[in-house]
């Protein structure tokens, strides 16, 4: 016989952990706090194909992950500004275990076969990853400033003129070749003064600054840090940037992408640049 306290014991589901809350009427629950509502209604395909809502999760994903690199490289231009690196070494860490995750992402979205993404790409019309204002202000806050490239932004304001911002102000290069000047090297005039809406061209006072820096990492520890932090923030930036490469191609090959660009010979070019040439030239000179 089993009595009526045994029953209760095997047929008791563990539903809810002890004491756990479950009354949330009155009380913020984990999807108020994250906004789920509207983040995960926010998908809104064109079309019935299946892989369409693959496509738009995979970019909405990555404009979050955008945002959050955004956060950290403002913060770190800040603390690197103000002579504060440490806060900056953890800050530029994140940024390139960010780029890791996005890297990743490129896998995922190469599920995709060409056939598949013809079934609903004519639905996109003129839009494209190209046009991409995140994306934008983190070329433009790296160093690779553009002014041409602010013309798909010019009919809104709240997005045009952070990007404005971004293309006049320093870079976060700019912001390390200061720091090697305020540190005691002899950096040239015209690097300090130049016009910031440009991109840095590789400097010999720039690259001598480094060079003794590692020639003499115990004397310049910090430096010498902040060189490889920013070694791995371009090295996982054109890994992205690869990544990407290959899935366009693999998917596309070298039709012109929607937003009207060469598609992959677009991507090409871009891959191309290099953000902190000084740093990439010493290894040979070293």
């Amino acid at each position: 016989m089993t009595n009526n306290k045994d029953q209760e014991n095997t047929t008791a589901s563990p539903i809810m952990p002890k004491g756990a809350h479950a009354d949330f009427s009155g009380d913020m629950s984990y999807g108020d706090y994250l906004g789920l509502d509207t983040l995960l209604s926010a998908q809104h395909p064109l079309s019935d194909e299946h892989d369409e809502p693959l496509f738009i999760i995979i970019h909405q994903a990555t404009e979050l992950w955008m945002k959050l690199i955004l956060h950290e490289l403002k913060a770190a231009q800040g603390m690197i500004a103000a002579d504060n690196l440490q806060p900056a070494f953890k800050m530029l860490s994140r940024v390139s275990k960010i780029q890791t995750q996005m890297i990743q992402s490129w896998s995922v979205l190469a599920t995709m076969t060409p056939a598949d993404y013809l079934s609903f790409r004519d639905a996109l019309g003129h839009s494209s990853g190209f046009q991409s204002y995140q994306y934008r202000e983190i070329e433009y806050r790296m160093g690779n400033k553009n002014p041409a490239l602010l013309a798909p932004h010019q009919h809104r304001d709240d997005i045009h003129r952070p990007l404005v911002e971004a293309l006049n102000g320093r870079s976060l290069y700019d912001e390390c070749i200061a720091l090697l000047a305020r540190r005691g090297f002899a950096i040239d005039e015209a690097v300090l003064n130049r016009d910031f809406a440009q991109r840095h061209e590789a400097n010999d006072s720039v690259e001598a600054a480094w060079i003794t820096v590692y020639h003499n990492t115990s004397d310049h520890w910090e430096l010498y840090e902040l060189a490889e932090k920013l070694v791995d923030l371009e090295d996982s930036f054109q890994q992205w940037r690869f990544r990407h490469l290959k899935t366009v191609s693999r998917i596309i090959g070298m039709r012109r992408g929607t937003g009207g660009t060469g598609g992959v010979t677009y991507l090409e070019k871009a891959l191309a640049y290099t953000f902190f040439p000084e740093l990439w030239n010493l290894r040979t000179e070293l």
